[in-house]
């Protein structure tokens, strides 16, 4: 295995309370800006909206019906080419977000799209149907988004609770609802919004962050094993330590490819990207920096509890 570090000896536990700090002023930050702007910036796929179903005479340009609808002020709407299989398509899906749920919103819609189309110049087309889409049905995928992350989280507690013990398993799981409240804070702050392929993409970040902590958790299982007399913080930094090449590599080779992905995976791929971005540089610093040390830390109680009880047992008088 190719090691970028040779037989480092970082007191990783040492400096758990600059991580936590640094984890702090992040969650702080975030959310702040999150309850000062009254919530998280949903998509139209949570808020609700109008489909307008437009059919073109050649296949058009996304990116310029895009600018188009960006400049008439609907630059929230969201652009659906529907694929003809070995051909392109000269039929798109726009969905236009709207406050309305009446036939009136719809044609209001239909309007503002038919005269951000003729001004952009995209040749001849048709619309050939608009339909409501509610605000309700949002909200119900927004319900749905969150049960499914939570059920994610709690077989994964559930996991690592057999595996290993509880308090490993409670670890991760704190460390995993950090990373994603970390991600959902710089998405306020930069005004990404929330869509269901960002939901996606905070489910890969769970499983990914969930799988580099596991790396770590196996490891420290092992070398309890091994080393049996050790003091158990200066286990946990050897076990970091040794997995300290594995996580440079596989995080920084994927961090490299969603990095990319969002430079130039273009708009529609923006948000997407961001959240992997940011999930896989916070998802591993999380599992050496904030999993790691509350299991220390668990101990550390544990075992203070378990002196101070024995200590305070009355000695037994000699028979």
């Amino acid at each position: 295995m190719i090691e970028f570090f040779k037989e480092p000896n970082i007191d990783w536990m040492g400096k758990a309370k600059y991580f936590f700090a640094l984890s702090a002023i992040l969650l702080l930050i975030g959310w702040f800006s999150i309850f000062s702007k009254g919530g998280l910036y949903y998509s139209i796929d949570f808020k609700g909206g109008t489909n307008v179903d437009v059919q073109f005479s050649l296949p058009p340009d996304v990116d310029q019906i895009r600018k188009a609808l960006g400049a008439h002020g609907l630059g929230n709407s969201e652009i659906q080419s529907i694929n003809d299989i070995g051909a392109k398509s000269n039929e798109v899906l726009i969905f236009v977000g709207q406050n309305g749920t009446s036939d009136e919103a719809a044609d209001n819609s239909k309007n503002d799209v038919i005269n951000a189309l003729k001004s952009a110049g995209v040749g001849t087309f048709a619309i050939r149907g608009a339909e409501i889409v509610g605000a309700k049905v949002g909200g119900e995928l927004r319900q749905q988004a969150i049960w499914v992350t939570l059920l994610a989280l709690g077989g994964m507690l559930l996991y690592i609770a057999f595996r290993f013990e509880w308090v490993f398993g409670a670890a991760a799981v704190l460390a995993v609802f950090h990373d994603v409240l970390i991600t959902l804070g710089f998405f306020s702050l930069l005004h990404f919004e929330i869509s269901l392929t960002v939901i996606a993409a905070l489910l890969t970040l769970v499983g990914y962050s969930m799988n580099d902590t596991i790396v770590i958790f196996d490891r420290i299982r092992e070398n309890r094993r091994l080393l049996r007399k050790e003091e158990f913080a200066a286990l946990v930094n050897k076990s970091i330590n040794q997995t300290l090449s594995r996580t440079i590599l596989t995080s920084g080779l994927t961090f490299l490819t969603v990095l990319v992905l969002f430079l130039m995976g273009g708009q529609v791929l923006r948000a997407f990207s961001f959240a992997l971005v940011v999930g896989i540089v916070v998802g591993t610093y999380s599992s050496f920096g904030i999993a790691a040390p509350l299991v220390v830390f668990w101990h550390r109680f544990r075992d203070k509890t378990e002196a101070a009880g024995s200590g305070s047992q009355p000695a037994r008088k000699p028979a």
